[in-house]
Parts: structure tokens; sequence; C-alpha cells
């Protein structure tokens, strides 16, 4: 029981890690990015690439696909997404869909279709032995680094001058402009927070989630799922709904595999019919 427990919450990391840049687009910036999947799954190869063929270490590897990842945020938010924050939601779940087939077809034709292998270093690949308890050293890795990121990046938000200039430039950017904030240096650096932690996560993630093209449309209802019942915008709410939703995948598909991976697709449904906004709403971000 503890060590199901153990790895839900693990995953429930993972997810975070992932998805929270798509809580900082999608909640925070009203845009509906369907590609952030295609950010991870960049980060993933680049960590790969670095890790397995440059002969780079690993951990050294993890935060150049964040980097990486940010990059390719900056461009395209240069180039593409900023012609399409004020279209409707319709034209921009449209074009990010494009972008993420865009997305596979490049990883296709420059790495193959099939799973990309990492060799964790010796270190990560222990286990620590309690009574009862089993803790793999690279989950606890992931739990370590989720919490801090949780906790850097809802201080970012609510605390800082950034923050309040970011939730100022979506509600209004006519009056935000001014009172002197540079609203297009804002969504930049929104959009490069998002796809960096993206990139990040996509890295720490293909020891368990593997990685080869079709990952942006593999787990992108994952990332969704975690947003929603988190409540777009909320950086708390979006790390309790991932380890709601990992234990509850884990545990389900544990205890009763049959049923297991519909178990958090009910949670969606049963939070959107009686909290539509997510069970904590934006309100910690304010």
């Amino acid at each position: 029981m503890m060590t199901v427990l153990f790895d839900g919450i693990a995953t429930g990391m993972l997810l975070f890690l992932i998805s929270v840049g798509l809580s900082v687009t999608l909640g925070l910036m009203n845009f509906i990015n369907l590609a952030h999947g295609a950010f991870a799954m960049l980060g993933g190869y680049v960590c790969v690439v670095l890790s397995q063929r440059a002969g780079l270490p690993f951990l050294a590897a993890l935060p150049l696909a964040a980097l990486a990842a940010a990059a390719a945020g900056v461009i395209l938010e240069r180039l593409l997404y900023r012609r399409l924050y004020a279209a409707s939601h319709l034209d921009q779940v449209l074009f990010s869909i494009g972008l993420v087939f865009v997305a596979m077809s490049s990883a296709t034709y420059l790495f193959g279709s099939q799973q990309q292998p990492l060799q964790l270093p010796a270190f990560l690949m222990g286990q620590i032995h309690l009574p009862g308890l089993d803790m793999g050293v690279y989950r606890l890795l992931l739990i370590a680094v989720g919490l801090a990121l949780a906790v850097g990046l809802q201080w970012l938000v609510a605390r800082t001058r950034f923050g309040a200039s970011l939730r100022a430039a979506v509600d209004n950017r006519r009056a935000a402009r001014g009172l002197g904030v540079d609203v297009d240096r804002v969504f930049v650096l929104s959009f490069a927070l998002g796809s960096a932690l993206a990139g990040l996560g996509g890295a720490l993630g293909i020891e368990m989630l593997g990685l080869d093209p079709e990952f942006p449309v593999r787990y992108i209802v994952y990332f969704l799922i975690v947003v929603a019942v988190g409540g777009g915008g909320n950086i708390q709410g979006s790390l309790y709904a991932a380890l709601l939703i990992g234990v509850l995948d884990v545990a389900g598909k544990y205890y009763v595999p049959q049923i297991g991976p519909f178990i958090i697709y009910a949670v969606m449904v049963l939070v959107l019919i009686f909290r539509p906004q997510g069970l904590f709403g934006r309100t910690a971000a304010k």
C-alpha cells in the first residue's frame, strides 16, 4: 500500500512538472496551447542527445533541455503565438494542434519512430528500503524537484512584480501598458517559462513515460486534466491536482486494472460538474 502511494506521488510530481507550464500559458495567459506536449518532447530529445550521444552527465543535460525548450518557446511566441492572443479559442486550438503534428513529423524524421533509450546514472537507479516501503532514488528526485518548483513558482506568481505584471497584462492589456508594464516582454517571458518547465518535465519523464514522436498526443490529456482539476493559473492547485491524479492513476491500475485507466477521467468529469472552475480556481494566483 505504501509503495503504491509513493509511486503515485512520484507520478503526480512528474505530471505537475510538465503540466504546470500549461497552467501558466493556459490559466494565466488565457492562451490554449495544445502544443505544450511538443515542448516536453523537445526537452526529452535534447536530454537523450546530450546524455546518451554526447556523453554529458544526465543532471547537466536537464537544465540544457529546459533552456532548449525555453528558446523554442520564445521563437514561436515571437513569430507565431503572439498573432493569436486576440484570436478565438477555436483558432488557438487548431493552430496548436497543427504545431503538434509538425513537431511529431519532425521528430520522426530526425530520430525515427522508436522509443528513445535513456540510461540513468548509477546513483539514481538504487532504492532506499524502509519497513513496508521501497523508495526509488529517481522517484525521490522527482518529488524533490517538483516540490522545489512548486514553492518557487507560487512565490514568483503571487509575490513578485513579474507575477503582478502578468496578471495585469492578461486582465487588461491597455491598462497594464498605461501603468508602464511591457506587455510583450511579460508574455514572451511567460511563454519561455512555461516551455522551459515542459522541457524539464519531458527530460525527467523519459524513464517513466518513455519518449517517441507520439508523446505530445499520448499525454496531453493528462496535462489538461491536471490544469482543469486544479484550476487554471493556480500553481498550488495544479500541484494538488497532479498528486491526486497520480495517486488515483497508479492505485487504480494496481488494484482494479480492468477500469484503472478510466478513474482519472471520472474524477475530472465529477470535478467539472460540481466545480467548473476547478478545485482551487485561480484564487491562489491573485
